[in-house]
């Protein structure tokens, strides 16, 4: 998937994954669900496999419980592909999530495959689909 469609709507889709990556960092759930469509999907993966939480709502709900379990979280993402055809564009981006937990820093690195839709004007995450390419364990200094 190349970098392809107006570049004005590549911006806005870079801003809608720095917003989220924000809204992550300051773990703001509003600011966070704001880059979600009403209809939209999350799939992470589970021991059990993928699993997928459906509507804007239960995402967030599922995102304020999830993030009890990432203390002091710092996330960054960057883009790796964008292409926009109208109203819709598929980006595929990567992830790093850094935070504390017992005595170790991690570090997880993951790869989003997202579809996005424009809604009143706005871009929206439509679905995210993530994968977690690897996990650094490093204690922490005492």
């Amino acid at each position: 998937m190349p970098f392809a469609g107006p570049a004005e709507d590549r911006l806005a889709l870079r801003d809608l994954l720095d917003a989220y990556a924000d809204a992550v960092t300051r773990r703001d759930a509003d600011a966070w669900a704001a880059t979600w469509a009403e209809d939209g999907e999350w799939t992470l993966p589970d021991a059990s496999g993928p699993r997928t939480t459906r509507g804007r709502e239960a995402i967030r709900a599922h995102w304020v419980e999830a993030m009890k379990a990432f203390p002091g979280i710092l996330f960054e993402a960057w883009p790796g592909a964008i292409a926009v055809e109208g109203d819709r564009a598929e980006m595929r981006s990567y992830t790093r999530e850094t935070f504390d937990q017992g005595g170790e820093t991690l570090c997880y690195r993951g790869a989003y495959e997202d579809r996005c839709v424009r809604v009143e004007g706005a871009w929206r995450f439509q679905s995210r689909s993530f994968r977690i390419l690897h996990i650094q364990r490093t204690p922490k200094a005492g």
